[in-house]
């Protein structure tokens, strides 16, 4: 057996430096599609909490005002659990297991409900803004998917 010359060994080492240039790229892609993937999935989890506790306040089950949109006043009340207005034992009704974070927040010491913006049911659509209550959230980040779209417009 025998051994490199160093012409070899550079020439092996500049081959595995290019390979690795190469994939480093792949690999942020994947990272990227993984985070969105993550990005998708939390936003419909939310939205359809938010729908079921606008459907259960609709039907009497949560208790609101007579003015009230039927929203809940904030994403906490999704996972924490409100009474249900029907049940004889005042039971909870959870919407949630928890409030996802938003996986394109950078912000690892902020509290799940705090990395999402919030839209109320008395914002504009062109402005989403927080309010009394929450209609709809959406990512705060402002960066570009892979599908030419910014984040905060998915």
């Amino acid at each position: 057996m025998k051994g490199f010359t160093l012409i070899e060994l550079v020439v092996t080492v500049t081959i595995v430096g290019i390979l690795a240039m190469a994939l480093l790229p792949l690999g942020q892609l994947s990272v990227k599609r993984m985070k969105e993937a993550e990005l998708r999935a939390a936003l419909r989890d939310i939205r359809t909490a938010l729908d079921a506790y606008k459907k259960a306040a609709d039907e009497g089950r949560v208790e609101k005002a007579a003015e009230s949109s039927g929203y809940p006043a904030s994403l906490d009340a999704l996972a924490q659990g409100i009474p249900d207005a029907r049940d004889p034992k005042k039971r909870l009704i959870r919407f949630l297991r928890r409030v996802p974070r938003d996986p394109m927040n950078p912000d690892t010491q902020a509290s799940p409900q705090e990395t999402w913006g919030k839209r109320s049911y008395e914002s504009a659509q062109d402005s989403p803004q927080a309010g009394d209550n929450v209609f709809d959230v959406h990512s705060l980040s402002r960066k570009t998917g892979l599908n030419g779209i910014a984040y905060n417009e998915w």
